[in-house]
């Protein structure tokens, strides 16, 4: 059974107002004199000093997955805490803020080449690693998944406030991410040696500084024998992180096996995945989404039905297939990160008790 491992990143946030504190430098300070050897290197900087990510080790049972999302979440809390802070599981911050970038050459380098587009990027995703054989085996996932990514982020959305208002969209971190020059929908590669090539010819260019600027949607992980997929917002609750892995597994254990049996790729140009990708960034849950087999609008529930379809022998073979039906059903009738941020606006919240209230759900706890 293929592992999973995720990383998501967290916003560093004010108790009383809610807006991002940059204080990520103190609370891998607290982190890293806690005493919890296990702990050592869960947690890293990220661009931005109002951000703390962290990593799961690889797993293959569900459950245990969960697991480990809730006690990193609740240890970053609590390290949070000692800083004077509170974490919230945003990917947009819904008060307006002037992000504070971390020190270092790379980041530097970044904000010298990339000007406003680096400073705005105060965004947090959720990456899902999954396992694979080979670098062949992987390229071969990534061709196979590209149809079926921008469902990821439809189901992730949790970020529909940007500057203090309201931007109209269920993931707007995923059009600020897309700013960068790399990001984004990717044409097949055929093989790994065109995988490997397309990133040579993208680094020959001096627009990137290294292979970790090479930003797909899904690409072969630098650091671990994984595909990675990058389209996720970090999600409000833990059990949404959990669906977006399982479908994720599920993805890629489907593509390797048509992989496997000969089935070629679909051939859809990455511009009309751009439009899958906005449109999933916009509808959420709650609008029309393109199906991806025929990259034509439908309702979200058709689009995420046509998801379990495809992946449902997959998700058998790991057991997840009752829990991802499960999990996606109270999803819909629920509301993802985005609804229920908004439905708090709309009851009366201000954007900093909103911001407060995700902060409780962050956690867990949520009656």
């Amino acid at each position: 059974m293929r592992t999973v491992g995720v990383e998501e990143e967290l916003l560093l946030v004010s108790a009383t107002t809610g807006e991002p504190l940059a204080v990520s430098s103190a609370v891998l300070a607290a982190a890293a004199v806690s005493g919890d050897e296990e702990a050592q290197g869960v947690f890293e900087k990220e661009l931005h000093q109002e951000q703390l990510e962290f990593a799961t080790k690889p797993l293959s049972d569900m459950r245990e997955l969960r697991e480990e999302i809730v006690r990193w979440r609740g240890e970053a809390a609590r390290h949070a805490e000692e800083a004077g802070a509170r974490v919230a599981a945003l990917a947009t911050s819904p008060l307006p803020v002037e992000p504070s970038r971390n020190l270092g050459p790379r980041y530097r380098w970044m904000a010298e080449q990339f000007a406003l587009t680096t400073q705005e990027q105060l965004t947090c995703g959720c990456h899902v690693h999954v396992s694979v054989a080979s670098d062949e085996e992987g390229v071969a996932v990534l061709d196979r998944i590209r149809p079926w990514l921008a469902l990821l982020n439809a189901i992730s959305g949790n970020s529909p406030f940007w500057g203090g208002q309201d931007s109209g969209y269920s993931s707007y971190r995923s059009r600020v991410w897309n700013r960068w020059p790399s990001a984004g929908p990717y044409e097949p590669f055929g093989s790994a040696e065109g995988y490997h090539e397309r990133v040579r010819d993208m680094l020959a260019t001096g627009v990137l500084r290294d292979t970790g600027m090479i930003y797909f949607d899904a690409r072969l992980s630098h650091s671990y024998p994984t595909v990675e997929i990058r389209v996720a917002d970090v999600c409000l609750e833990p059990d949404t992180t959990v669906l977006v892995a399982t479908l994720a597994r599920g993805l890629v254990e489907t593509a390797a096996q048509a992989w496997r049996e000969g089935v070629p790729a679909a051939r859809i140009p990455a511009g009309v995945l751009r439009l899958a990708s906005w449109r999933a960034a916009r509808s959420g849950l709650r609008g029309p989404l393109l199906d991806p087999r025929t990259m034509r609008e439908t309702p979200a529930e058709a689009a995420l039905d046509a998801l379990l379809e495809h992946t449902d022998a997959a998700l058998r073979a790991c057991g997840d297939r009752e829990a991802a039906h499960r999990a996606l059903d109270r999803l819909l009738a629920r509301g993802g990160g985005a609804q229920r941020q908004r439905e708090l606006h709309q009851g009366g919240c201000d954007l900093g008790e909103v911001v407060r209230e995700c902060v409780r759900i962050t956690v867990g706890d949520d009656a």
